[in-house]
């Protein structure tokens, strides 16, 4: 019986298996699942600095593809041209835009902007639209360098004055007359901790003693000198009680001048007449006066 299974056909079907594993070990390395089914897309770009294949492309922030193949379009002599695979489960509309986007640490992502407001979808093997997202990184080269390249001379400017500053003598004087004043101070320091530990306690010693001589002096005056006061002042107000009691009282003359109103009258009628009397006397002076050279009547 003829041996189909020959030596050389067994090494060659171990070869075949050899690379078929090789494949799907390297294509499994990529992130490439064999056994999953996927559609194939291609994105141009103008520029894909720090893409590699195998990149993951995210649809909000989901895994959904990676990157199979990158190619220089040499048809056109510009741009590039990115092969994608995405999962077969994916309908990608049309008017979406895969996004090339970099940290600041320099990675790479593409993510997957799908269009939500048409129903149309892409076809397997279309173009679809790609767009570089400068982020972060291409917002500060794009404000923030113009802007620090245009302070670098005024920086100058200012560490040229600053040196200028630093070696200039006046400097070199105001920093040694810091240090003398520096040293004054510690001296004067020392001398007031010397103050402080030998005359304050002797002076706090002797204004506690005057304290307290003060205090006893003050309880002493408070002791005498205030009960014979507010004695002496508690007899001169009972004498002026009895005075006004007195001097209310109708049975004495002060009393009778202040409360009868007769009296009043009385005194009020005798100035009218003296006064119509005075008139009268004024008027007519020879009714109370009489008198004669040669003597008067018998």
């Amino acid at each position: 019986m003829k041996k189909y299974f020959t030596k050389e056909v067994k090494i060659a079907i171990s070869v075949i298996i050899s690379a078929v594993i090789l494949y799907a070990g390297i294509e499994f390395l990529k992130g490439v699942n064999l056994m999953h089914p996927s559609n194939y897309y291609y994105i141009r770009y103008e520029n894909v600095t720090g893409l590699t294949i195998s990149t993951p492309i995210n649809v909000d922030g989901f895994k959904v593809g990676l990157v199979r193949d990158i190619q220089y379009d040499y048809a056109n002599s510009h741009g590039v041209v990115v092969e994608v695979s995405l999962d077969k489960k994916l309908k990608v509309p049309e008017g979406s835009k895969v996004l090339l986007t970099s940290d600041l640490l320099g990675t790479v992502t593409l993510n997957l902007v799908l269009n939500q407001y048409v129903s149309e979808l892409h076809h397997p093997g279309d173009f679809l639209e790609g767009e570089i997202d400068n982020g972060l990184m291409g917002e500060v080269q794009k404000d923030l360098l113009p802007s620090i390249t245009e302070l670098m001379p005024k920086i100058d400017s200012i560490l040229t004055g600053l040196n200028a500053i630093v070696q200039s003598q006046e400097l070199q004087t105001s920093l040694s007359n810091i240090t003398k004043v520096s040293a004054d101070l510690k001296q004067a320091s020392a001398n007031l901790s010397g103050l402080m530990a030998d005359d304050v306690p002797a002076i706090v010693s002797d204004v506690k003693q005057i304290t307290g001589n003060v205090n006893h002096l003050t309880t002493e005056l408070k002791e005498v000198g205030i009960r014979s006061t507010i004695k002496h002042i508690d007899e001169v107000v009972l004498s002026v009680n009895t005075l006004m009691a007195r001097l209310q009282s109708p049975d004495n003359t002060v009393g009778a001048l202040l409360t009868d109103k007769t009296l009043y009258n009385s005194l009020n009628t005798t100035v009218l007449d003296a006064d119509s009397l005075l008139l009268d006397l004024r008027l007519h002076p020879k009714r109370y006066v009489h008198f004669s050279v040669f003597g008067g009547k018998k």
